[in-house]
């Protein structure tokens, strides 16, 4: 399984926050995992193809999710957004968010992933 944990909460009002947000200064936009995989108002294509074509299992949560269904310590400290990847009963990085910060597109992403995973 493959976890994509994105650095918003789950509530509305942040989810209306974090959309003006990304329109008004998406320069400054906190979850670089939000601005690859969706545009202003929709998830991108290219990446919903990917993501229904992939062989693993892909699960997406909101940071206050992650945190609540997580509670182990080590799992607490992440930086979000990230990208982990569940091996047995453990949860490891995949792709941390110092290195989404530095891929640049959506398709990089998904060449990023595919490299990864194979």
């Amino acid at each position: 399984m493959i976890l994509f944990v994105y650095n918003a909460n789950s509530e509305n009002w942040s989810k209306y926050l974090d959309f003006a947000h990304k329109i008004i200064s998406p320069s400054t936009y906190s979850c670089g995992l939000c601005s690859l995989t969706h545009g202003n108002f929709s998830e991108k294509k290219i990446w919903k193809t990917f993501r229904e074509t992939v062989s693993s299992k892909m699960v997406f949560l909101y940071k206050d999710e992650f945190l609540g269904k997580y509670k182990d310590e080590q799992y607490q400290e992440f930086i979000f957004p990230i990208v982990l990847e569940q091996k047995k009963n453990k949860l490891d990085p995949l792709i941390e968010s110092e290195e989404l910060k530095s891929i640049q597109s959506v398709e990089n992403l998904i060449e990023n992933l595919k490299a990864k995973l194979s």
